[in-house]
């Protein structure tokens, strides 16, 4: 789950509801996890499910990244400074922060759908790294 791409949802909400637009968002986690991640960086205007089988995930053709590759990612952001927040300064975020690191596939990468009143997909991007989520202006753009 990428809290960074989630607050900047939460921050522009509005946008979307706007558009009359409903917002979800999935994580390859279970309730419990998620409710963690709620208590620790909440609340959000819009509902976070899991698929902690990451059963959809794989339907959807998201990939997880090889841990080498993810990790050199993270620590070259680290040293360049482009990874800012990377791990909280908060106690309670950290703590499941680093839980997350430990215990969920931080691995697999996301994506951005849009849908149809009538449940068509019109429009997807899926991440082919955890620095490519799809801009927040280009999805708005697309509705």
């Amino acid at each position: 789950m990428c809290r960074e791409y989630l607050t900047q949802l939460r921050e522009r909400i509005n946008e979307f509801n706007d558009r009359g637009v409903a917002v979800y968002a999935v994580a390859p986690s279970n309730a419990k996890f998620i409710s963690q991640f709620l208590d620790a960086f909440g609340p959000f205007p819009f509902p976070i499910l899991g698929d902690p089988e990451k059963e959809g995930y794989r339907q959807m053709g998201h990939k997880t990244m090889p841990k080498w590759k993810l990790l050199s990612k993270a620590a070259l952001g680290f040293v360049l400074r482009k990874t800012k927040n990377f791990i909280p300064s908060d106690e309670r975020q950290k703590a499941v922060v680093l839980q997350s690191m430990k215990k969920a596939d931080v691995f697999i990468q996301g994506g951005t759908y849009l849908y149809s009143e009538d449940g068509k997909l019109f429009w997807k991007h899926v991440d082919s790294s955890p620095d490519d989520h799809a801009k927040i202006d280009t999805v708005l753009g697309k509705l």
